[in-house]
């Protein structure tokens, strides 16, 4: 594959650095630079509070940009907008110019604001207590955060006295919507909802985030019964109804899923999306590591079944504290053998010292956390014989490190004392870390808009800046580094989450009945009223919910929010601690700790290396003791899939002739069963010793399809290929079930496997990533027919020699995307497809 020759050095002068002055020149493989853009102003609106606006102007905000004008007008007259500019861009006086100036009116109101982080919800808070301090005149408006961490005394505080309250979606589900009537005051004044970066509230958190905006709704209606809820326009003067206000990267749709977010037609959203602040150059370089010359490594060859697009293969963007752990090479004494080309790690470390070196302010974004421990001290070994004191200029951030030392690192890399920090998606949301220069991306972050999320942060504020992706040792990196239309050139992804989902929606109408009883009027609010209304009934039927001719109410002592888990996080996450001293160093998420704090495994924390004691998963407790090693630890999982007879649904069935298809309970089984010492940096394994830990099992719902052997005979698929077809048609089928599902990618997980023991032939399933299921294999399993063609079709028509991310390759395979064989899935897909009838009868 022909690659672009490397640019002239003018096109920007942190190039000369990564490139060594030409020496490492031939691993760029293309570079793009974005155009500066000057900033468009507007006046303040008439409508401002002179108060406010003087305090803007005390920060430096002389004038406004264009958009945050015109989407500050739409908040003020009361309608839904959807503010989707780049990162950077000021969205924030967009929503608090017309929030604080509602405040300080004669009639007060209030004003709620929810992130899918408390990290993002503290920067808020400081950046606005800035903003209040420098109101010169009058009552300044009280804000306050509350969350999960705040001290009952703090709290009691907030809910009588302030004015603007900062939280989350799980504070608002599981305390502040059950316990509204300690919230009365802010209810009853409610005016404006903020919820910022909109785009991380996708898939089944979508979906639960999107009800309990509904549920927030009812209530304030409730509290305030002039609220209208069906907003369709402005306001008559003097209306007091709550608008919404969706803060989000730049994404498809955005009126189409602001809408969908907070329960009201798309038409009655106003999109904001011209983006009229001032951007500084931004040049692109996609930056392939060298092959590694001298030795081969084997790879494997794909036998056994692969157990793969695990949905938490890759970090969940939606929240620092369940960051997963990185796929590692599979190591085999069989395949072909290959040369292998260095880590993204090891490059990324070396392009962050350089550029340390050189006095650029970098992030360096990594997929785990692992990666970003290791890109640090990787850096900082670099630096330290360059000059004294060097190496203390670069640190790690990533999710679960204590709140205190991630505010501290936050505020060094604002103020320079740290020059480069390497760090998970933990900063891809929108803390603000402004004045960077220069950002890396050690690896496909999963989707496009993570991608620009994390290249938002250099040239912030219109200053130039230098962005590179350096791909991993992965098909799907190697294809992107190789193809950059696929990069630059490619419709970012929609944010896609379905509210009517009745596995969300019963729990969501059980915390609903628990609040206030519903009542007939009210199901409306929550999707259609008749498939509402069936999931009442079943929830009757159940003894979940008992109806009464006034509506239907919760009877359980038990708090109905229990009932969801909005983030599917699986649990309490395991405390580290120091165990001579009883120092918290920090916290691993529940399905990461047997992985990456079992006995034996080498944890590091901000450059220091700790060798846990003991995991004591009674207590959630992971003993740490102090230790210098030279060796890093990995654990390895196996996996499997059952389908269970007896679960929670009855498994059922159809027949396409010869090819069977299923919709049933299954239970996905993991476990880590040992682990391996690799001595560092060479990687050679020092090691393995095996781990006694329980297995971790996951009751969903799975469609399947399997093929007898004959029929893969037929369509001329050897025994060989076979694998790699069926990885493949796995692959390309969990990518295009969201089309059909109204799910997003990572809320589905695949197994393929040449023979499955429950059915006795090639098979491949795809499940929902939640326990019990999420609607989304029955959707499949209702639509197979169009679901393999659409599969089919969208293999066939690519143009790709031997398979790319758009169509086989997932950005989140387990298994580095191989074995995969694109011709032998089509021939595959068509041989099934031979067999569909024109409109397959439904078994249920």
């Amino acid at each position: 594959m022909p690659v672009d020759p490397a640019p002239a050095p003018e096109q920007h002068p942190l190039l000369e650095v990564l490139t060594a002055h030409g020496a490492r020149a031939d691993r760029l493989t293309h570079v793009r630079t974005f155009d500066a853009r000057a900033g468009i102003t507007a006046d303040w609106p008439t409508w401002a509070d002179p108060g406010v606006v003087e305090g803007y102007r005390a920060l430096g905000v002389t004038r406004p940009w264009a958009h945050q004008v015109e989407a500050a007008d739409a908040v003020r007259e009361g309608r839904h907008v959807a503010l989707a500019t780049s990162t950077g861009s000021g969205k924030s006086l967009a929503f608090w110019l017309p929030a604080l100036t509602a405040v300080r009116e004669p009639a007060p109101a209030t004003v709620l604001y929810l992130s899918p982080t408390k990290a993002l919800a503290a920067d808020q808070l400081a950046g606005l207590q800035r903003l209040v301090a420098a109101i010169p005149d009058g009552d300044r408006p009280r804000v306050a955060t509350c969350d999960g961490d705040t001290p009952t005394d703090e709290r009691r505080w907030v809910t009588e006295h302030a004015d603007v309250v900062l939280t989350n979606p799980d504070f608002l589900h599981f305390s502040m919507l059950p316990g509204h009537r300690r919230w009365a005051r802010l209810l009853r004044g409610l005016r404006y909802v903020v919820v910022d970066e909109g785009h991380a509230y996708r898939g089944v958190f979508g979906a639960h985030v999107s009800l309990v905006l509904r549920r927030l709704t009812r209530l304030a209606a409730h509290y305030r019964p002039t609220f209208d809820a069906r907003l369709t326009g402005p306001p008559p003067a003097g209306d007091r109804s709550l608008a919404f206000v969706v803060a989000s990267a730049t994404t498809a749709e955005p009126a189409v899923s602001t809408g969908r977010l907070v329960g009201v037609p798309p038409e009655d959203v106003v999109a904001v999306t011209a983006d009229t602040s001032p951007a500084g150059r931004r040049t692109f370089a996609l930056w392939q590591p060298p092959e590694l010359a001298g030795f081969e490594r084997s790879r494997a060859t794909g036998e056994a079944p692969t157990h793969d697009d695990d949905p938490w293969a890759l970090p969940d963007p939606l929240d620092p504290a369940h960051t997963a752990q990185e796929a590692e090479p599979v190591l085999t004494t069989r395949g072909a053998a290959e040369h292998p080309r260095r880590s993204a790690t090891a490059e990324t470390a070396d392009l962050l010292a350089d550029l340390t070196v050189h006095g650029a302010r970098t992030l360096a974004f990594t997929r785990s956390r692992r990666g970003a421990e290791s890109v640090a001290q990787q850096a900082r070994d670099h630096l330290r014989p360059v000059a004294a004191g060097l190496d203390a200029r670069v640190a790690s951030y990533r999710g679960g490190y204590l709140p205190e030392e991630r505010r501290a690192l936050e505020q060094a890399l604002r103020t320079g004392e740290l020059r480069g920090l390497a760090t998970t998606n933990a900063l891809e949301l929108g803390v603000d870390i402004s004045g960077l220069d220069a950002v890396l991306v050690a690896g496909w972050p999963g989707t496009r808009v993570s991608l620009w999320q994390q290249a938002g942060r250099a040239g912030r504020a219109g200053a130039e800046g230098l962005v590179a992706f350096v791909a991993r040792e992965d098909p799907l990196d190697t294809y992107l580094v190789t193809h950059p239309e696929a990069v630059f050139d490619a419709a970012l992804e929609a944010t896609v989450f379905d509210p009517a989902n009745p596995h969300v929606l019963a729990p969501q109408l059980c915390a609903a009945a628990q609040e206030l009883a519903l009542r007939a009027e009210d199901l409306a609010a929550f999707g259609d009223p008749l498939a509402v209304r069936e999931v009442l009934d079943v929830l009757v039927a159940r003894g979940a919910l008992r109806r009464r001719p006034s509506g239907w109410y919760w009877t359980h002592a038990q708090p109905a929010a229990a009932m969801a888990d909005l983030r599917g996080s699986g649990g309490r996450p395991v405390r580290v601690v120091e165990a001579t001293t009883g120092r918290l160093l920090g916290t691993v998420d529940a399905g990461s700790a047997d992985g990456q704090v079992h006995d034996g495994a080498v944890y590091v924390h901000q450059g220091a290396t700790f060798v846990v004691d003991r995991l004591d998963l009674a207590d959630h407790v992971a003993l740490v003791v102090r230790k210098d090693v030279e060796h890093g630890t990995w654990s390895h999982e196996v996996m499997e899939i059952a389908i269970d007879e007896d679960g929670h649904r009855p498994v059922v069935g159809r027949d396409w002739g010869p090819v069977r298809w299923g919709l049933g309970p299954v239970e996905v089984t993991s476990q880590v069963v040992s682990f391996q010492r690799r001595r560092l940096p060479d990687m050679q394994v020092l090691g393995t010793e095996p781990l006694d830990l329980p297995s971790r099992t996951l009751a969903t719902t799975a469609v399947w399809w399997s093929v007898p052997d004959f029929v893969l005979r037929a369509a001329g698929v050897s025994p060989e290929e076979a694998p790699g077809a069926l990885h493949a048609a796995e692959h390309a089928s969990i990518g295009l079930l969201p089309l059909l599902a109204t799910c997003d990618r990572w809320d589905l997980g695949g197994v393929s496997t040449e023979l499955h023991p429950d059915t006795g032939e090639a098979t491949v399933f795809v499940y929902d990533a939640y326990p019990g299921g999420a609607g989304f294999a029955e959707r499949g399993y209702a639509l197979g027919a169009r679901w393999l063609r659409a599969t089919r079709d969208a293999i066939a028509a690519c143009s790709c020699a031997d398979g790319c991310p758009a169509c086989v390759q997932s950005p989140k395979c387990g298994s580095d995307n191989a074995p995969l064989d694109k011709s032998a899935a089509v021939r595959l897909l068509d041989a099934v497809l031979s067999h569909a009838p024109a409109e397959p009868t439904i078994v249920r």
